[in-house]
């Protein structure tokens, strides 16, 4: 069960989670031994399971962010798994979803006609809609 403390440390860590064990502490009143133990407890019992960066897709040369409805036409997923391991360049998120569609794919393009590539290809699989991300 997490408490106060572990939640606070859980909080800050989201908002910079390359904060030195130091700044941790004195951003929740503990030493910074006692938070490097608390963080790595949190680490064991699996409550953080990693640590990652954002990246700014538009300044990677990605400007065109799309979420895109995927409905199979059969049980068998494995040709559509496995066109999306083979444009993992485009690919942020895929996830395998319940409800209205099958899986929600959340990718990045550098351009409207890589998109159409995309969709072209992908259109030979399965059945799909299109939303564009305007503003986050």
């Amino acid at each position: 069960m997490l408490d106060n403390t572990d939640m606070l440390i859980l909080k800050e860590l989201t908002k910079n989670s390359r904060i030195t064990m130091k700044e941790l502490g004195e951003n929740i009143h503990l030493t910074g031994p006692a938070t490097s133990a608390r963080v790595a407890k949190l680490e064991d019992n699996g409550i953080i399971e990693g640590y990652t960066i954002k990246v700014n897709q538009v300044k990677m040369g990605y400007i065109v962010h799309a979420i895109i409805h995927i409905y199979t036409q059969s049980t068998n997923h494995q040709p559509y798994l496995s066109f999306i391991k083979e444009q993992a360049q485009f690919v942020i998120n895929n996830y395998k979803i319940s409800g209205e569609s099958c899986y929600l794919l959340e990718c990045k393009f550098p351009s409207n006609e890589i998109l159409d590539e995309f969709l072209t290809d992908l259109s030979n699989l399965v059945s799909y809609k299109l939303s564009i991300v305007i503003n986050k």
